[in-house]
């Protein structure tokens, strides 16, 4: 059997390690030992696995084994909760149903359809008695226009325009109240505070999706404008 030692190597990995090769999602909730004993296992991939077919999803590596890093170090004893999808946007039930818009000759038909994906969703019990959670929302417009010139000629062009919106909430915990910081947030970061027995902090942003380089940094910038709005303690 052709590729038997690899298959036997991937067999030994963590289980969720094996779903982000087959699946290519993750979903789970666990304690920080459990998720450091999947890093452990995912950092053995590529020595193990190296064929095209087998290889983890995009933003597995630059994405989301380090923001399980960063979160397991915040969690303290508590748990966190990652809920991945990392197939991509060409995936079925994840597109709106197509739409004719009205035009104006030459063009002859216009079709709009929607793409949303929520591909990550992350929530972590804080050390402080706090609670976290992030979502990251890839929102792509397609559209397809059919052109007609004087000679005849049909053309098709299909255009795309792509966004991401990073949504992250922290609880506070009991009676902990929030802090004005001293300067104000990034004008592409909205910050919004409930105060209440239990002060709620919002941060988000809308901005077109970043590269895969730029991702981490992009969700950990709207993250950390969170922990501003609260003093430091000794």
């Amino acid at each position: 059997m052709f590729w038997r030692k690899t298959r036997a190597a991937i067999a030994q990995f963590h289980p969720l390690h094996q779903a982000l090769i087959w699946q290519h999602t993750l979903s789970a909730t666990l304690p920080r030992a459990e998720w450091e004993a999947l890093l452990a296992s995912l950092s053995r991939h590529d020595a193990l696995v190296r064929r095209r077919k087998w290889r983890l999803p995009a933003r597995t590596e630059s994405v989301l084994v380090p923001l399980i890093r960063v979160l397991c170090e915040d969690a303290g004893r508590g748990t966190v909760a990652i809920d991945a999808d990392l197939r991509g946007h060409d995936v079925p039930g994840k597109a709106s149903p197509p739409r004719e818009l009205p035009v104006l000759r030459p063009v002859r038909s216009v079709r709009e359809w929607w793409v949303r994906d929520p591909w990550l969703r992350a929530r972590s019990e804080l050390r402080d008695g706090g609670l976290l959670e992030l979502s990251v929302t890839d929102h792509v417009r397609h559209r397809r226009v059919v052109k007609v010139n004087p000679r005849g000629k049909r053309k098709v062009k299909t255009k795309t325009k792509s966004v991401q919106r990073v949504q992250t909430t922290r609880s506070l915990a009991k009676n902990q109240a929030a802090s004005q910081p001293g300067g104000p947030p990034p004008p592409w970061i909205q910050v919004k505070v409930r105060p209440g027995a239990k002060t709620v902090i919002r941060a988000g942003a809308k901005l077109p999706v970043p590269s895969e380089r730029d991702q981490l940094p992009l969700i950990m910038t709207v993250a950390t404008e969170l922990f501003r709005w609260t003093r430091r303690t000794s």
